[in-house]
């Protein structure tokens, strides 16, 4: 029974289904109104369903370094991330990075559900940037940003 509600989510988690309204208005909320500077996302079973839920939001005012405070070291998560730069032109811009948070300590079902729901969820939140995935904090360092802003 458990293999089968783990193939059931996987296919649910390919179509995007499992996103909830409140991941996506949140996602329109610091997209458009730039309220959030991130969003952390968890899987969260509900009736004996995965469904994707908001786990915090960061405010305007918050960090990089907050966001990956935020994250735990032992169990897999989704985050987006609103980073304002400033080009060498001296031109203020906005690009939204997508971060797969999956620390080698967490449990192979965790990693397992979100490597296979990633791209769903990335095509239920449109106007994603770039993606970084990270299994330690050093592969989403600030220098991993700066360098996907640069190509």
């Amino acid at each position: 029974m458990a293999m089968a509600n783990l193939k059931m989510a996987a296919e649910k988690a390919r179509a995007g289904m499992w996103v909830t309204d409140e991941c996506k208005n949140s996602f329109m909320e610091m997209k458009w109104k730039k309220v959030h500077r991130y969003i952390v996302f968890k899987f969260e079973e509900e009736s004996g369903m995965l469904r994707l839920k908001v786990e915090k939001v960061g405010g305007a005012g918050e960090s990089y370094e907050d966001l990956a405070a935020s994250l735990p070291k032992d169990d897999c998560r989704y985050a987006v991330f609103d980073f304002d730069f400033v080009t060498l032109d001296n031109c203020r811009k906005s690009k939204i990075f997508f971060i797969a948070w999956a620390p080698a300590e967490s449990r192979v079902r965790a990693k397992m559900v979100y490597a296979t729901s990633k791209d769903g969820l990335r095509r239920a939140l449109e106007g994603i940037h770039y993606e970084v995935q990270a299994t330690d904090p050093t592969e989403m360092g600030m220098d991993v940003i700066n360098q996907r802003l640069i190509k």
